[in-house]
C-alpha cells in the first residue's frame, strides 16, 4: 500500500536509543520505526513485515505524527511547554524494546507557530485523514489537549466516518474540556466536536474516564449532561468499574478515537503536565483500558496530550507516555 503525500512542518528526525544488536531478539523502537515517506527499513531493522505477514496479522501499519502546540494551553491560562512533548515522548520511546508485529513509521511534526492554532489543527487533521484513508492506524503526539480537535478533524474527515460508521470518542482525563469560550483552547475541544457533529447531522458519542469532581464546575457537569456524555469519576475508577464502563461504551460504536490526557494520572506518576492531578487514576487502570480498546479491534486513532517536559521530574511523565504508546501500537 502506497504512503500518502503529507504536508508536515518538520520532517521526521532519526530516533536514538541503546544498541544491543541487529536481530529481532534485540530490536528496540528506535531501530524499528521508519521515516514515513521512506519505504526502506530502518538501519538495523530486519525485514520482518512482508505484505503477506501484515495481512495475516490483521494489523494495520501505524504512523506516529507529532502536534507541537501549547497555544491552547496558553489561551486556557495554563502553564505552557507542551509544544516540546512530541520530541520528549519519542526520546523516551526510542530505547524501549520493540515487541510489536506491526510496522511503525514516523511522519514528523505539525508545528503551531505565532498563535496559529486553528490552522495547525486543520493541517494535522488533513494529515490524519489521509493516513487513515490509506489504511494506517494513526497516533498523534501532542501538544496540549487542543490536540484533540486536530485528531477529531482527521477522524471525522476519514472514510470510515464519512461512510457512516458510528464514531465514539473516549477520553482518559480529569477534565471534561467542554468549556464554551470565544476562541478555541485546550479546554474547548469536546464542545467543538459536539457542535461539529451536530452540524453534520450526528450526535457526539463521548465518554470520559477519570473525571475529577473538584476540578469541573457545575456548569461543566450540566453541559456534559445536556450532551449525553458518559463519565466515570476518578474516585470510582477501580479496574473492574473502568473495564465495564469502557465495554458498555464500545458496544454502541463501530470505530473509536481514544484520547489520553496525561493529567488523568496521579501527580506522583505524571508530574510533567499542565495541571497535575491531586488524586488521579492509577496507571494500571489506564494501561488496562488501553489494552482493552486495542483488543476490541475498534481503535481507529489515538492521541496522547498534555506532557509538559519543562516540569517533568526524571522524565517520569514522558516514560509513562511512551509505555502507553507501546501498548496502543503493540
Amino acid at each position: 500500500m502506497d504512503f500518502p503525500a503529507l504536508t508536515v512542518d518538520d520532517e521526521p528526525r532519526p530516533w536514538t536509543g541503546r544498541y544491543d544488536g541487529d536481530g529481532e531478539a534485540h530490536l528496540r523502537w528506535w531501530q524499528a520505526v521508519t521515516p514515513a515517506a521512506d519505504g526502506t527499513p530502518a538501519l538495523h531493522k530486519p525485514a520482518l513485515h512482508t505484505p503477506a505477514e501484515t495481512a495475516a496479522s490483521a494489523q494495520r501499519p501505524a504512523v506516529i505524527l507529532g502536534f507541537c502546540s501549547d497555544e491552547g494551553v496558553r489561551r486556557n491560562k495554563g502553564r505552557t511547554g507542551a509544544a516540546a512533548a512530541p520530541a520528549a515522548i519519542r526520546s523516551a520511546l526510542g530505547p524501549l524494546a520493540f515487541h510489536s508485529e506491526r510496522p511503525v513509521a514516523d511522519a514528523g511534526d505539525v508545528v503551531v507557530r505565532d498563535g496559529g492554532l486553528e490552522a495547525g489543527q486543520a493541517r494535522a487533521g488533513l494529515a490524519v485523514a489521509a493516513l487513515l484513508d490509506a489504511g494506517r492506524l494513526t497516533l498523534l503526539l501532542g501538544g496540549g489537549h487542543e490536540t484533540a480537535y486536530a485528531s477529531y478533524l482527521g477522524v471525522a474527515g476519514s472514510r470510515p466516518v464519512r461512510d457512516g460508521q458510528r464514531l465514539g470518542v473516549l477520553n482518559l482525563d480529569a477534565h471534561f474540556d467542554l468549556r464554551d469560550e470565544a476562541a478555541p483552547t485546550s479546554g474547548t475541544p469536546f464542545l467543538q466536536m459536539a457542535r461539529a457533529e451536530a452540524a453534520a447531522g450526528r450526535e457526539l458519542k463521548y465518554a470520559v474516564v477519570g473525571i475529577s469532581e473538584p476540578n469541573n464546575t457545575r456548569a461543566l457537569f450540566s453541559t456534559a449532561d445536556e450532551l449525553g456524555v458518559k463519565y466515570l469519576l476518578d474516585e470510582d475508577c477501580t479496574a473492574g468499574a473502568a473495564e465495564a464502563f469502557v465495554a458498555d461504551f464500545l458496544s454502541g460504536i463501530d470505530v473509536l478515537y481514544l484520547t489520553i490526557d496525561l493529567d488523568v494520572l496521579p501527580a506522583a506518576v505524571a508530574p510533567g503536565v499542565s495541571a497535575p492531578a491531586a488524586y488521579g487514576v492509577p496507571l494500571p487502570v489506564i494501561s488496562a483500558v488501553c489494552r482493552q480498546v486495542v483488543a476490541s479491534g475498534k481503535l481507529l486513532h489515538a492521541d496522547v496530550a498534555e506532557l509538559n517536559p519543562a516540569f517533568d521530574i526524571d522524565n517520569r511523565t514522558a516514560r509513562v507516555a511512551a509505555r502507553l504508546v507501546s501498548i496502543l501500537l503493540g
